[in-house]
């Protein structure tokens, strides 16, 4: 992974964010788009596995309902965003080959 990408990667999911673990990702999906996408993923099972909102009684109230909906709105705009190591615009992986004929001249 070079220096652009991670950069990316730590200005999506946070200064915070183990590097080495971002490595290990990266190495396996070879996509920052898609290492995002499951840091994102995990971050948001997290929140679901525990209780959203609890509540006691004139003493505290917690509700995490909002970083739920700010990780599924981060994880929807992640399509729209452009990571280091997408392709730009017009280019492509493939390889096109034509063969080359000799023009005939009609008599």
């Amino acid at each position: 992974m070079d220096i652009a990408v991670r950069a990316w990667l730590l200005a999506q999911l946070g200064p915070t964010t183990d590097t080495v673990d971002l490595d290990a990702r990266y190495a396996r999906l070879i996509s920052a788009r898609a290492v995002a996408n499951e840091v994102l993923a995990e971050r948001r099972a997290k929140l679901l596995a525990d209780p959203l909102r609890m509540t006691v009684d004139g003493v505290v109230t917690i509700d995490q309902s909002n970083n739920l909906a700010g990780l599924e709105r981060q994880i929807a705009a992640l399509v729209d965003l452009v990571a280091p190591d997408d392709l730009a615009d017009g280019e492509s992986t493939n390889l096109v080959t034509a063969p080359l004929l000799r023009a005939r001249r009609g008599r």
